[in-house]
């Protein structure tokens, strides 16, 4: 497993690093956010540790530019500060944990073993004959694999995620698309009517809910 340290502080990266590499994984580093994006363009991360005050490009900006493009790596955030608002700035984009300085080296790795457990459990999603890889973000069709843009992939994860549950188009716009979208619904029609082309026989998995949005469930 690769794992990105982004700390301005280099003591901090040496101590984590250190524990990580005793428990066999390897460590990428980055001094600060723009690094860090950098880093995940060329490199395959797993997950990622990452201060929030930095120089050049904060934590925050950081986390949030890079779940544009890799939604599924997990973070766990690290600051000097405590406070409520901090962690749930974090939350409220996607982090999985938070972590206040100063910190136990052997509690951190230990909150990687888990995260890193729990996303693995998590990564494979299937309904009927459909397969989602989120790790290798691949999936397939009846073992066959299919391509998919980005947002594609992503409808398609969050409906199997929520499956059984009628999702309104506003939710799936704002879900998949964000809060600062300027489209309208039709987007949301459009990649619906590509996303059951692609999916062939199970095309009708995907239900329309009348006045309201879509589903997916078997029948």
């Amino acid at each position: 497993m690769n794992i990105l340290i982004v700390d301005d502080e280099e003591l901090i990266r040496k101590v984590i690093k250190e524990y990580l590499l005793l428990n066999d994984y390897k460590v990428y580093e980055a001094e600060n956010g723009i690094e860090a994006i950098n880093m995940c363009k060329n490199n395959k991360i797993d997950l990622i540790i990452m201060d929030i005050m930095m120089p050049k490009m904060d934590g925050y900006t950081a986390c949030k530019e890079i779940k544009k493009e890799y939604n599924n790596i997990p973070f766990i955030m690290l600051s000097a500060r405590s406070e409520e608002y901090d962690k749930l700035i974090g939350f409220d984009l996607g982090i999985d944990d938070y972590v206040t300085k100063p910190f136990s080296p052997k509690e951190l790795v230990a909150r990687v073993k888990v995260i890193l457990k729990r996303n693995k459990q998590n990564a494979v999603l299937k309904i009927a004959g459909i397969e989602i890889d989120d790790l290798a973000h691949v999936v397939y069709v009846d073992k066959e694999k299919i391509e998919l843009t980005p947002k594609e992939y992503e409808l398609l994860k969050y409906l199997i995620e929520n499956r059984n549950i009628a999702l309104s188009r506003e939710n799936l716009l704002s879900s998949i698309w964000g809060y600062d979208f300027y489209g309208d619904d039709r987007t949301v029609d459009t990649h619906i009517k590509t996303l059951r082309a692609r999916l062939g026989k199970y095309r009708d998995l995907i239900k329309t809910v009348r006045g309201m949005g879509y589903k997916i469930e078997e029948d």
